[in-house]
């Protein structure tokens, strides 16, 4: 009797557990399956615009495709040695707009930088086409030194750049560059005067 006893008590349990897996089954059925994803390239860490995009600079995420841009880039390696040309935060894709493009070139002789500007009321009024004086001066109120004379204003893809969406850049007014077409020998200076002083810029003939 003990064991018929026993033998009940275990087969009720093997029932319920026979049960259990059934239903897990079926629920599992019953759940959708995960949306389409998409590998796209995004920013990896905040990166500042007119920097030079390398590996630690970028990284790939799997998105739902239904949320993933468009033209977003799908593969880093060809990005690294890019310009940016708006400021990054972590997570933002790398689409058309933010980085600048390969094909645009100045004038023969001259590289194409971006610079950004202490006023960015000055910035929004330069058009392709002008030349401009950039200047230097240091937060102390120092009289400006020019770092790139005549300077080539070339278009800047990334003011026509829309953001929106969950992938929304950090791009205004106030942190565009502006892209200029120097000469090379004027590009370190430029780049030192960016990191410690302020940018003006006079449009000369």
């Amino acid at each position: 009797m003990i064991v018929r006893a026993l033998l009940w008590r275990w087969r009720a349990l093997v029932v319920g557990l026979c049960l259990a897996v059934v239903v897990s089954a079926a629920i599992d059925a019953l759940r959708p399956p995960p949306p389409e994803s998409v590998a796209v390239v995004v920013a990896a860490r905040p990166v500042a615009a007119g920097a030079v995009l390398s590996a630690r600079d970028l990284r790939l995420v799997r998105v739902p495709v239904a949320y993933a841009p468009a033209e977003a880039a799908r593969e880093a390696a060809p990005l690294v040695g890019s310009s940016t040309a708006v400021p990054l935060t972590a997570g933002t894709p790398l689409v058309p707009g933010v980085v600048v493009p390969d094909d645009l070139s100045g004038p023969p002789g001259t590289v194409v930088a971006a610079v950004r500007l202490s006023d960015p009321a000055v910035a929004a009024l330069l058009g392709a086409g002008m030349r401009v004086d950039v200047l230097a001066a240091t937060p102390e109120g120092d009289t400006g030194t020019v770092v790139a004379s005549r300077a080539l204003v070339l278009p800047s893809p990334a003011r026509d750049t829309a953001a929106g969406g969950p992938f929304a850049v950090a791009s205004d007014d106030e942190s565009l560059p502006v892209l200029l077409a120097v000469a090379p020998d004027e590009v370190d200076d430029l780049a030192a005067a960016s990191a410690s002083a302020l940018l003006s810029a006079v449009v000369v003939p």
